[in-house]
């Protein structure tokens, strides 16, 4: 606590103590008109003005005087300490997260609200920050339902506007009596906080005072009652309560005796009345008549006044007598209240100590008795009782206001709740003490004559409390409808809810207009439910949902060992944040589950909300604490081994070039990605910037910005990268090298094919192209290259019908079988049918295979149609030897036009060097044989139609070609390309082996573009690149030719390794 001060500044202080949220005053001052501009102050509140007291006022409130000693005679002492205790340790637990939350740095503006959005981030911020708005705003509801049950029932019963009869006629039009009166309160105090948050900031010293006052009265009250206690009497009949409104002639009997004289015929007033029990006879005067007469309660009762008059069967049997409704302190009545009365709704209050002739049928609500007006049960009181306790939050929503925030929050508000939780376990104990159990049991305070319960208890006189807890109420609702408000600006203001941020606005000195007339509309609907009772449990989910999160923010913070994480207040664990956590969770599904649901589902939809449309926010909270830490597990647990065929996905590293305008030239290679997300797998989107790091370190984050826009738009969840390299080739090199990290690199890199490569009169664009499929071989990586990428469908085009036609020629570990299936859980290509094809030799078994490729994808649990194409062994046509010789003579052609002079001079010199002629010439040398070597013909004609290829290519995945050299051809080929082989071009003859494979690729082309003219996409093995980087065009005027005619294809290339399976 603070020094001790002198008397005049603690005068002066309590003069001017506010209980308003920070920012409060600087409205005050904007709004004086013609006062000059002050200059700021530091803030001066200490540790008893600004935080213990405003926690004070905010915690106690309505519950205390209206419902408390209801719950008490509900629950019995025993259970309702138990709901007091819970619901105090689950607001200790909160606050002493908060106190450390509070104390890890400065708190600005925003108080709680801040502290949850600044530890667990904008998604979470948001979604509590607008429970904790919802929470107060239905408190402000709950408040002035509260002061208007106080008005109507004990200080104007005759102001109400609707009455009626009988017990469901009563209620009813005392619902709408709330609505209406509350209503009216609601606009008078919205427009006392538009017209000026000064005149709340007036009367709070006066509304805390009536708070303090009220409750010394109570204590005084109990301590006089054990030497003196009130006069309350209590009608019972039996053991059943009598309602004290219905003893109009104030005679609880059922008859009585009055004296007539006989001379005049007038009665006399001295009455006396007497009951079957009595055993001292009434004293009267010989010249009298005695005259028995029927009591009010006795018309009640019977069918009429007449003492014949057929009667209740227990008011017969039964007897009238008078308890007192507060026996006193020393009386002993505890013991009666220490164990539960849960009673249903109709039930008659009942004293179980009474003797009574029990009657079978149950109590009409037609006669005179006190009735239970909802059904009670432990949970029930739970979430009535618990808003007593809210309000801890006061001092940390003033932090601006504070000399010392960080010392200050956490005692003002520990020992404000320690001084609540007293008041309330010894406020427990006395009224079971002190009150007989059928007054405790009573709501309204019936059966003593509609007196506030409570104030039967207090000293001097009811009145006291009455006014108190009134004025009280109507100060707390002032307060809420003042702090609501500026805590959904606040949010506003952060701009991380886009349909918030209207309320960010306000009058010109910051007042929030918009932010008021949204919480009076909320507070309004809270009115119109009407009953304090079902309003309570309403708010207690919000509060409840606001504290879960203070205390997982604190046991986040703490259990992730942040850097950052230096709490000056050190007396916190994150065991006691996860009980403060486990009790706030247990007591919304206590109190009330639907209600939790609801309140969960509301924060849900405002989390994911603000997590897709919000504005993106980085805040160092705990939950990104948390991301990293998971996202290290779970990297060291995949590093534990190799994925397991079954838990193969693609992950994806998609290659994109961009243009000189740092555009993307193939934006569509990001949608067909995103068409294959189906997988849930890794996506880097990676670029190649030509120059140097140091240099072109901005172009790189430029082109970094175009891929995250356009990944944006394609709405691709994943990571993209930018390599600087010299060369592009190098980069892309590195970049499928470095891809990744641990059990995320990517497994399947995809590229678009370099389109008119034929006319490019540079040849880098193919060569990376080569160059990348070398890489991607040699990296074990799978490879997909969609050709004619621009015709691909879009994500807003979905396909009707059509197929996905799979060409399986070779079995690359089942990269053919897996991908239709991935696209097909895509909308674009769901509503496409598959087709696999294969190819058999003419001694193959044709009606087997596709019996056995059947049967395989039945394993595989792949619905497809199965096809097996059989290829004739037919002669080689003219057209293939064209084709041929155009590609040769071409590729010659290009290769002597690309030398300059000086390089066809070299060129001659190097003529000499047989060794240089070799390297230069040979497109299909005998070095390449142990690669390529005859395998082209066998995969055509017979390898892989079995739908499983031989245990020798199981990592053999390249379509290659027969070679067939000789050393005669080799020398007269190896002279074609010097410049006097350049005259001679045109009289060459076509080799062998290019013969051989154009004549396999022609004959392909045309049973593909026969069978699958009319298929959405084609899948196709791609063969591997020669080794030798002189058959680099003639590999790809052979892609071209196996393509030719076809609209959409997507060559593919397994990695080595099996990608599906069999087995679950």
């Amino acid at each position: 606590m603070d020094t001790r001060p002198k008397v005049s500044s603690l005068l002066n202080r309590l003069a001017n103590y506010t209980n308003l949220t920070q920012g409060a005053k600087e409205h005050e001052e904007a709004e004086s008109i013609g006062e000059k501009k002050k200059a700021s102050k530091s803030p001066q509140m200490g540790t008893f003005m600004g935080v213990y007291l405003p926690c004070l006022q905010n915690i106690f409130g309505v519950i205390l005087f209206l419902r408390l000693t209801w719950v008490v005679g509900t629950a019995g002492v025993l259970q309702g300490l138990c709901i007091v205790f819970i619901c105090c340790c689950c607001t200790m637990l909160t606050a002493i997260s908060m106190s450390a939350i509070a104390t890890n740095g400065v708190v600005p503006a925003g108080g709680s609200y801040f502290m949850i959005s600044r530890s667990l981030g904008p998604e979470f911020g948001g979604a509590v920050g607008l429970c904790f708005y919802l929470g107060t705003t239905f408190a402000g509801a709950m408040y002035i339902l509260g002061a208007i049950e106080i008005l109507l029932m004990y200080i104007a019963p005759d102001a109400a506007i609707f009455n009626a009869k009988g017990l469901e006629g009563e209620g009813a039009a005392m619902l709408n009596n709330m609505r209406v009166y509350g209503s009216i309160c609601l606009l008078l105090m919205c427009l006392l906080v538009f017209v000026g948050v000064k005149y709340v900031n007036k009367l709070a010293s006066i509304f805390l005072a009536c708070v303090i006052v009220s409750i010394i009265s109570i204590y005084i009250g109990a301590l006089v009652s054990a030497f003196k206690p009130p006069h309350f009497p209590v009608c019972m009949l039996g053991n059943r309560t009598i309602n004290g409104h219905d003893l109009e002639d104030n005679q609880c009997a059922k008859t009585i005796l009055l004296q007539i004289k006989e001379q005049a015929e007038t009665e006399d007033s001295n009455l006396t009345f007497t009951n079957e029990n009595s055993t001292m006879g009434p004293t009267f005067d010989p010249s009298h008549v005695l005259v028995e007469k029927s009591t009010y309660l006795w018309s009640r009762f019977c069918q009429n006044a007449e003492l014949n008059a057929s009667c209740d069967d227990y008011f017969t049997y039964n007897n009238f007598s008078n308890i007192e409704g507060i026996p006193g302190l020393a009386s002993g009545i505890i013991s009666e209240n220490l164990w539960s009365s849960y009673l249903s709704k109709g039930d008659v209050v009942e004293k179980v100590s009474l003797n009574s002739s029990h009657v079978a049928h149950p109590a009409s609500t037609q006669q005179p008795y006190v009735f239970a007006d909802i059904t009670t049960s432990f949970t029930l009181l739970v979430g009535i009782f618990f808003p007593s306790v809210t309000g801890i939050m006061a001092g940390s929503n003033r932090s601006g206001d504070l000399k010392d925030a960080q010392r200050s929050i956490p005692i003002g508000t520990i020992l404000a709740i320690l001084t609540t939780s007293i008041v309330y376990l010894t406020s427990v104990v006395l009224f079971g003490a002190c009150i007989d159990g059928v007054v405790l049991r009573d709501k309204f305070g019936d059966s003593v004559k509609g007196n506030l319960v409570v104030g039967t208890l207090a000293w001097p006189t009811p009145w006291v409390i009455v006014v108190g807890s009134f004025f009280s109420t109507c100060g707390a609702g002032l307060q809420s409808l003042t702090g609501a408000p500026r805590l959904l600006q606040a949010i506003a203001k952060d701009n991380i809810i886009p349909f918030l941020r209207v309320f960010g606005h306000g009058k010109a000195n910051g007042e929030p207009t918009w932010a008021l007339l949204l919480t009076a509309f909320i507070a309004e609907l809270g009115i119109l439910i009407a009953s304090l009772d079902l309003v309570a449990p309403i708010l207690t989910m919000f509060f409840l949902m606001c504290y879960l999160f203070v205390n997982l923010a604190c046991a986040l913070q703490t259990l992730l060992r942040t850097p950052n994480w230096r709490p000056r207040f050190s007396y916190y664990h994150w065991s006691l944040s996860f009980l403060g956590m486990t009790i706030c969770l247990a007591l919304m599904f206590i109190s009330s589950w639907y209600y939790a649901i609801v309140a969960m589902v509301i924060a849900g939809m405002i989390y994911k909300y603000i997590e897709y449309h919000g504005a993106e926010k980085e805040w160092g909270d705990g939950i990104r604490g948390l991301s990293l830490s998971a996202a290290r597990y779970a990297l060291l647990r995949l590093e534990e081994g190799p994925p397991h065929t079954k838990n193969w996905r693609p992950q994806l590293l998609v290659l994109l070039k961009l243009d000189e305008d740092a555009h993307v030239k193939s934006p569509r290679l990001l949608t067909f990605a995103s068409q294959l997300k189906a997988g849930k797998g890794l996506t880097i989107v990676g670029t190649v910037v030509s120059g140097n790091f140091l240099q072109s370190y901005g172009e790189a984050l430029a082109a970094e910005q175009t891929l995250k826009h356009l990944m944006d738009k394609e709405r691709v969840k994943g990571f993209c990268q930018c390599i600087v390299a010299q060369k592009p080739r190098e980069g892309i090199s590195h970049m499928i090298q470095s891809s990744g990290l641990g059990g995320m690199k990517p497994n399947t890199v995809v590229m678009g094919w370099p389109h008119a490569w034929r006319q490019s009169e540079d040849p880098q664009s193919w060569k990376t192209f080569i160059n990348t499929v070398r890489v991607t071989t040699a990296a074990h990586l799978a490879l997909l290259v969609p050709k004619n990428i621009s015709l691909f469908p879009s994500n807003s085009e979905p396909c009707t019908e059509g197929y996905i036609d799979v060409w399986w020629i070779v079995h690359d570990g089942g990269m053919l079988m897996l991908l239709p299936f991935l696209l097909r859980q895509h909308k674009v290509w769901r509503k496409c049918g598959m087709r696999i094809f294969t190819v058999a030799q003419m001694e193959d078994n044709s009606i087997q295979m596709k019996k056995d490729l059947a049967t395989f994808l039945y394993h595989l649990r792949i619905e497809a149609e199965v096809e097996v194409v059989e290829m004739h062994d037919s002669d080689i046509s003219a057209y293939t030897y064209e084709r041929t010789l155009m590609m040769e003579q071409r590729s010659q052609m290009l290769r002597q036009m690309r030398l300059s002079k000086s390089d066809r001079d070299r060129e001659a010199q190097l003529v000499k060097d047989r060794n240089s002629m070799l390297r230069l010439t040979s497109i299909g040398s005998d070095d390449d044989d142990d690669t390529d070597g005859g395998e082209r013909d066998r995969v055509v004609s017979g390898g892989g139609g079995g739908g499983g290829g031989s245990s020798e290519h199981h990592r053999r995945v390249q379509m290659t070609w027969t070679k067939e050299k000789t050393s005669q051809y080799r020398a007269t080929h190896s002279g074609c390309s010097t410049p006097e082989g350049f005259r001679d071009m045109l009289s060459i003859r076509p080799d062998h082996s290019n013969v051989r494979r154009m004549h396999t690729a022609v004959k392909l082309n045309e049973v593909i573009v026969n069978k699958s003219h009319d298929a959405r996409v084609v899948l196709l093995n791609m063969p591997g690149p020669p080794r030798n980087a002189e058959g680099d065009e003639n590999y790809m005027e052979f892609l071209e030719v196996l393509t030719e005619g076809l609209e959409r294809v997507l060559l593919v290339r397994g990695g080595g390794s099996e990608v599906i399976t069999i087995y679950s």
